[in-house]
C-alpha cells in the first residue's frame, strides 16, 4: 500500500499542505472532499510522480500499479474496441471479451464498438479512457471527477464497480450521494494537514465540527485558568507570606502548552442574480423537433411551457439530445420543427456542456469573466 510521509508542497508563498501523512489498507476506498484549490488533484499528481513536493517522502511498493483517470484524450486507433484494446497485454490484444464488457456497462452499444473514438462526444470519449483505465486492472483506483458526462445507467454501473473494486480507491467527486455509497473512508485537506475519517463525508464534517468545538472549549477553559493564574502570581509574588504558593503557581503557569486560535478554511459563496419579469410563463415550446440527420431525428414533438420560478430537469442516456435541447432553445441550432415563444420581458444564460470553446484563450480570466 502507498505511505505518505510528512508530506509538504507549496506553490509560490502559499502552503497547500505541510507535514501530512497516510498510510492505505489493503481495500480502502477514500472519498477526497475540499473545496478548490485545496490541493486535492495536486496530491493525486504528486502519488502518481507527475508532480514534486518540497519535502517528506512518498513510498509505493514495487509492482504495486496505480490507474488514474485521464482528461487528456488522444486516440490513435480507428475503432473504439482496438483503441481500448491498446491497453491489454501483448499476448491478449485480441481478446475483446474484457474490454467489450466494460464498454457495454458504460453504455455503448454494439455498433459503437466499430466507430471512430474520434467521432464519438466528449463525455464518451472519457468515458473510452475511463474504459482503458478499468481494463488494466490496476492495484489502486484514483479518480478525478469520474462521473463527470456519466449518465444514470453508467452511473449505477461505475458504482457498483468500485464497490466491487478488491483494491484501494481515492476518489474526487462533487457527488457527495454518489462518494458516499461507495467508499469506507472520507479524507479532507483541513488546516493544511490530511483528515481521515471512517465513515462517509457526513460523518467526516460532523466529526471535525464536533472536534473543534472540543477544542475552542478546551481553550477557553486554558485561557481562563492561564488568566486566573497570571493574576494570582501578580498579586502574591511581592508578599513574603505568599511568595512560595506564587512560585509554585508560575511553574505551572510555565508549563502550560498554548493552544492556538483555530484557522479556518476561506470559504467561498455567490448567488444568481435574477431579473425580476412580470411574465407568469417564460417561454413556451411547441412541437420542438431537431436532428444533424434529417432522416434521424434527435427529437421529436416536445411541448412545455417553462414558467415563472420553474426548475426543470431533463434526463435521458448520452448521446439522445439532452445537450442539443438546450443548444437548440438557447438559438445556437436553426430551428427545423416546431415553435419557440419567449415573452419579451425574458433574457437567459446558457453554460453549455463545452463551454471552455466559447472563450477567448488570449484574454485574462479577468478579462473574459468581465466581457
Amino acid at each position: 500500500m502507498i505511505q505518505l510521509t510528512n508530506l509538504a508542497k507549496s506553490f509560490g508563498g502559499q502552503t497547500l499542505f505541510n507535514d501530512v501523512n497516510l498510510k492505505l489498507s489493503h481495500g480502502q476506498k477514500i472519498g477526497f472532499v475540499g473545496r478548490n484549490g485545496s490541493g486535492k488533484s495536486t496530491l493525486f499528481k504528486i502519488i502518481l510522480g507527475e508532480e514534486s513536493y518540497d519535502s517528506g517522502d512518498v513510498s509505493i511498493p514495487k509492482n504495486y500499479m496505480i490507474g488514474t483517470l485521464r482528461q487528456h484524450l488522444e486516440f490513435t486507433e480507428k475503432t473504439v474496441r482496438e483503441e481500448c484494446a491498446l491497453v491489454l497485454p501483448e499476448d491478449e490484444q485480441w481478446n475483446f471479451y474484457k474490454i467489450e464488457k466494460l464498454l457495454f456497462g458504460l453504455g455503448f452499444s454494439a455498433d459503437d464498438l466499430e466507430k471512430d473514438p474520434m467521432s464519438f462526444s466528449g463525455g464518451y470519449q472519457i468515458r473510452i479512457n475511463l474504459v482503458k483505465l478499468l481494463a488494466t486492472e490496476p492495484n489502486m483506483l484514483l479518480l478525478d471527477e469520474p462521473t463527470n458526462y456519466l449518465d444514470i445507467i453508467s452511473l449505477r454501473w461505475l458504482r457498483g464497480f468500485i464497490k466491487e473494486f478488491d483494491g484501494e480507491v481515492i476518489l474526487i467527486t462533487h457527488d457527495r450521494d454518489f462518494m458516499d455509497s461507495v467508499t469506507t473512508h472520507t479524507m479532507g485537506v483541513q488546516r493544511k494537514g490530511l483528515r481521515l475519517v471512517q465513515g462517509d463525508s457526513y460523518k467526516y464534517y460532523s466529526t471535525l465540527e464536533m472536534e473543534d468545538e472540543t477544542y475552542e472549549k478546551t481553550k477557553a477553559n486554558q485561557d481562563k485558568k492561564r488568566k486566573d493564574l497570571e493574576e494570582f502570581v501578580a498579586r502574591n509574588k511581592a508578599r513574603a507570606s505568599t511568595a512560595a504558593l506564587a512560585q509554585s503557581k508560575q511553574k505551572e503557569l510555565d508549563k502550560m502548552d498554548d493552544m492556538e486560535d483555530l484557522q479556518n478554511d476561506a470559504t467561498l459563496s455567490f448567488k444568481f442574480r435574477y431579473k425580476e419579469t412580470p411574465a407568469k410563463v417564460i417561454f413556451r415550446a411547441e412541437d420542438l423537433g431537431f436532428g444533424y440527420n434529417p432522416e434521424e431525428p434527435l427529437f421529436q414533438g416536445i411541448t412545455f411551457a417553462m414558467e415563472k420560478g420553474k426548475r426543470l430537469a431533463i434526463i435521458g442516456k448520452n448521446g439522445k439530445g439532452k445537450s442539443t435541447l438546450l443548444n437548440y432553445i438557447a438559438g445556437e441550432l436553426p430551428l427545423q420543427q416546431g415553435k419557440l415563444d419567449f415573452h419579451p420581458s425574458t433574457t437567459f444564460a446558457h453554460f453549455g456542456q463545452t463551454n471552455i470553446e466559447r472563450l477567448n484563450v488570449k484574454s485574462t480570466i479577468i478579462d473574459e469573466i468581465a466581457s
